[in-house]
């Protein structure tokens, strides 16, 4: 982008410079075709400087030789002067000297006459002369003063032209230093792209894998799940309950509340102008109070009498209709039935406006034909019986198409919904012409009320009826504009919404589907109401992935914990049948034992030591109820403990208790404690291999989970030193190019100043040989 904008720029300038350059040679012509002028304008001045001294000099000696003749005329004259008395004295002296001096009189004469006529015809050449010097000067003079003016504009352009070339200098400079900012800046753009470009595509990738994995779940579950196709048939298609769009419901819902407040607006201004122009007929042309009006406007009087009967059904369909459209609904043509209500209210409008029409024309041809009427006011009630007539018809168009819209509720057959965005670009239009008669009516009812205003019967009454009219109108010019506006801002969104049938179909499904599917849609909104249930809480996501990673980490992951419980459940299998065993020993050791006391005791009675049996019973009857050494820990008085490898041994005297019993007891113990004791190391020893061996398996995992990040990161970092050499062989290029680029520019900067500096010193001289000329041409 850069490069091409250089490209433009310097196309630009280039473009410039060479009609700069054509100017500058055209101006070379005119200063060379000038110095020529000037040149052969000085040849000229030479030659007639030449001539002029020529003729100073003829005139000088001219006027030498005049003064000579003078002076020789003179001397003559003195001559003749002394020769006269001469001759007076000497008339007698003969007749030869004074034919003599008659002779050289007359060639004197003659001489004179010749000097004379020769003076006479230099005089007149030097005054054409001097004439014509003065003609040539003059036009030397013009010419000069012409060629300084010249030379003034051709100095003037020529300091325009280097203004401008220095002017054009500093902008290429800036130019060349804001491209540069300019370029870096874009380098770090284009870098900061490529990396967006980078993460965009890899995005791009994952949201293109996740899309196709959704695609195929949704097509496996679409070709598993769906058992027919049910939009073949058109008829059916029309039960199909459509989405729910509540934010179309609520702007619909909204759209009719607007609608329903600019209808009651226009409710209310209709009212007070079919009113209050009952009123007017009663005051105006005769005051009913006065004299009985005409029976044409008491029949008009009566009929606007009855106004609120058809105007108010308007305000009430426009509110049935409002009501009907609430959220849970669906909101198009074939759902709006009661917009049929309101066509018919519109309607019946019509035939009140069709029926009072003919009595409101003429009405006003009776207000023109009274005496009181005016030419003007005569004008003004004819263009309101004409808006009047615009009016009805307005309305009758307005009644035409919302008839219209009302048919896809009640009788769609052979409607097209591709003619309904004509229909309702028609009814926008409809409603900017009634507000454009309305204006018209405005305007002329306003001229008529100023007029009867300064009429000298018009009395107080008939001024405020004709001011409540006239508000009236205003409020209808005002509704009507406010309506015509509304719609026209929701017209697009009118034709988006005009059904909710399936998009290929051309036509409206019909009123009794539209009243099933509505059905349908309460059932299925009952129907998810009833299996709506409050949702449990749910983990957060955060805390989830924290739980997942520790899954996937710890020791107790799934796959452990199952074998845990698999080796628990064996070890508990196997101490079960340890535990049946030790009892079988143990009922078996119990039987020895007794019959061993039973042994013991005979043979002590055998032997006559009756005093023992006792004693013997009692220690076995103890040794039976406790399983555990007391009673012979409590016989024992001073215990010998001796240390072998199946552990400690602990005997007792053997002055109190006999050997076979204490011996056997104290064995019995100390096995039933070492048993104990090493039943014990052997579960803590099995636990701890269980859980160092879920350990391993937890970092055999996190060994291989590493390995797959390291191969990943490896892959990552290969991909980042390939883009890296990549950015950095584009970088090498695009600072080539830009090099490349800027060489080329200060290349052709340097050629422009270097052109620049030629102009200047060619203006230079041009000037320096422009001021020698003028110099030149004033000192002459």
């Amino acid at each position: 982008m850069a490069s091409a904008e250089l490209q433009g720029k310097y196309q630009k300038l280039a473009q410039e410079y060479s009609k700069l350059r054509a100017q500058n040679q055209v101006l070379k012509k005119g200063v060379v075709d000038e110095q020529a002028n000037s040149a052969a304008l000085k040849e000229q001045l030479k030659m007639k400087d030449q001539s002029l001294r020529k003729l100073q000099q003829e005139m000088d000696s001219l006027t030498f030789r005049n003064l000579q003749l003078a002076k020789r005329v003179e001397l003559l004259q003195d001559e003749l002067s002394l020769s006269e008395p001469r001759g007076k004295k000497n008339k007698k002296s003969g007749e030869s000297s004074s034919q003599l001096s008659q002779e050289q009189k007359s060639v004197f004469d003659e001489d004179l006459q010749k000097k004379i006529e020769e003076n006479e015809r230099l005089h007149i050449q030097f005054f054409e002369a001097d004439e014509q010097h003065k003609h040539v000067e003059a036009e030397l003079r013009s010419r000069l003063s012409a060629l300084e003016t010249e030379a003034a504009q051709h100095q003037a352009v020529v300091d325009g032209l280097t203004r401008k070339y220095m002017e054009t200098i500093e902008k290429l400079q800036n130019d060349k230093a804001k491209l540069e900012v300019k370029s870096q800046t874009l380098e770090k753009e284009a870098k900061e792209c490529r990396l967006r470009t980078e993460e965009c595509q890899l995005q791009l990738k994952s949201l293109h894998e996740d899309l196709s994995g959704r695609l195929e779940e949704s097509l496996s579950i679409i070709n598993e799940k769906v058992p027919f196709n049910d939009t073949k048939y058109s008829q059916y298609n029309a039960l199909n309950v459509p989405l729910h769009n509540r934010r179309h419901q609520l702007k619909m819902r909204d759209i009719a509340g607007q609608a329903l407040a600019f209808v009651q607006d226009l409710v209310t201004a209709l009212l007070n102008f079919h009113t209050y122009t009952e009123q007017r007929i009663q005051i105006f042309p005769v005051d009913s109070a006065i004299d009985t009006i005409s029976p044409l406007n008491q029949k008009f009087s009566q009929y606007l009498h009855e106004n609120a009967s058809y105007v108010r059904p308007l305000e009430e369909g426009m509110l049935h209709l409002f009501e009907s459209i609430t959220e849970d609904t669906v909101t198009v043509l074939e759902t709006t039935v009661k917009l049929k209500t309101f066509s018919e209210h519109l309607t019946s409008y019509i035939c009140f406006l069709r029926k009072i029409l003919p009595y409101q024309l003429k009405s006003l041809e009776e207000e023109c034909e009274s005496s009181l009427c005016t030419s003007a006011l005569k004008a003004r009630n004819l263009e309101l019986s004409q808006d009047m007539k615009k009016m009805t018809a307005v309305f009758e168009k307005l009644q035409t198409y919302v008839t219209l819209l009302a048919l896809p509720s009640t009788e769609p057959d052979g409607l097209l919904r591709t003619n309904y965005s004509s229909v309702l670009t028609n009814v926008g239009v409809a409603l900017h012409g009634f507000h454009d008669v309305m204006k018209d009516i405005s305007k002329h009812y306003s001229q008529k009320a100023t007029i009867e205003h300064e009429l000298p019967t018009a009395t107080q009454k008939l001024i405020t009826t004709n001011d409540c009219i006239l508000s009236s109108v205003v409020a209808l010019t005002n509704g009507a504009g406010k309506i015509a506006s509304f719609f026209s801002n929701n017209v697009d969104y009118f034709i988006a919404s005009l059904s909710y049938g399936p998009k290929a179909s051309n036509r409206f499904i019909s009123p009794l589907s539209a009243e099933c599917m509505l059905q349908y849609k309460k059932k299925a909104a009952a129907y998810m109401k009833a299996l709506r249930k409050p949702l449990l809480e749910s983990v957060p996501y955060e805390e989830a992935l924290a739980n997942r990673r520790v899954l996937l980490s710890s020791t107790e992951s799934r796959e452990g914990l199952a074998q845990q419980v698999q080796q628990s459940l064996e070890k508990i299998s196997k101490l079960e049948q340890e535990k049946e065993h030790w009892m079988l020993e143990a009922q078996l050791a119990k039987i020895k034992l007794e019959k061993e006391n039973q042994r013991i005791a005979d043979k002590l009675k055998s032997t006559g030591g009756g005093q023992f049996v006792g004693l013997a019973q009692e220690n076995a009857a103890m040794l039976n109820a406790t399983g555990q050494g007391e009673a012979v820990a409590k016989a024992v008085l001073e215990p010998v403990q001796s240390t072998s490898l199946i552990g400690t041994l602990t005997r007792t005297s053997d002055s109190e208790v006999p050997d076979v019993e204490s011996r056997e007891d104290l064995i019995k113990n100390h096995y039933m404690a070492r048993i104990v004791e090493l039943t014990s190391q052997l579960q803590l020893a099995d636990s701890k291999s269980v859980h160092f061996y879920a350990e391993c398996r937890a970092l055999t995992k996190r060994l291989a989970l590493a390995e797959k990040s390291k191969e990943a990161l490896t892959e990552e970092m290969k991909l980042a030193s390939q883009n890296i050499s990549r950015l950095q062989d584009e970088l090498t290029t695009t600072k080539r190019s830009y090099e490349d680029q800027l060489s080329m520019m200060s290349d052709h900067l340097c050629s422009m100043n270097e052109t620049l500096s030629k102009q200047r010193e060619e203006i230079d001289t041009l000037k320096m040989s422009s001021k020698g000329n003028s110099k030149k041409n004033k000192s002459r």
